[in-house]
């Protein structure tokens, strides 16, 4: 798997409208004829502006986990790794997202979310970092379509 890495910008603001009474995605219920609340995603999203950034997924190691290639991850680097977060890891001059296991001692797992791979048990001899600590995932969730740039 790859990440293309990018850098968080957070010194614009784009307030854009809110359903703050929620969107019901059981019974359908009466719909709102307007939207009073604003969000800035900034804001509600990046606490640690200095140590947050993006990267996009490359490949299919996370798919059963709803993580898709071209999702979108908002990953933060001053959050302390636990066991079971999301992560991305540099392993042996690589980047990889895995869920961090934490075995007796100082045993490290990374465990993948697609029964086509294998975990990855992280020995003394690697050079291993965890990166940061996915925060949040961004997806698109309507199909592209054939010659459209347009979601």
């Amino acid at each position: 798997m790859r990440l293309e890495i990018y850098g968080a910008d957070v010194t614009t603001e784009l307030e854009l409208p809110f359903a703050d009474g929620g969107v019901r995605a059981g019974f359908p219920s009466p719909a709102q004829d307007y939207i009073t609340a604003s969000i800035d995603l900034n804001r509600e999203l990046v606490k640690h502006p200095a140590s947050t950034f993006y990267a996009r997924v490359e490949g299919d190691s996370m798919i059963e986990e709803g993580i898709d290639e071209g999702d979108i991850l908002l990953v933060d680097k001053s959050v302390e790794p636990e066991d079971g977060d999301l992560a991305v890891c540099c392993l042996n001059g690589e980047f990889t997202l895995k869920r961090l296991r934490f075995g007796n001692g100082r045993r490290i797992s990374l465990m993948p979310s697609n029964k086509r791979y294998r975990p990855i048990e992280i020995s003394e001899d690697d050079n291993f970092m965890v990166w940061g600590i996915v925060l949040f995932t961004i997806k698109a969730n309507r199909r592209r379509r054939l010659g459209s740039e347009i979601w």
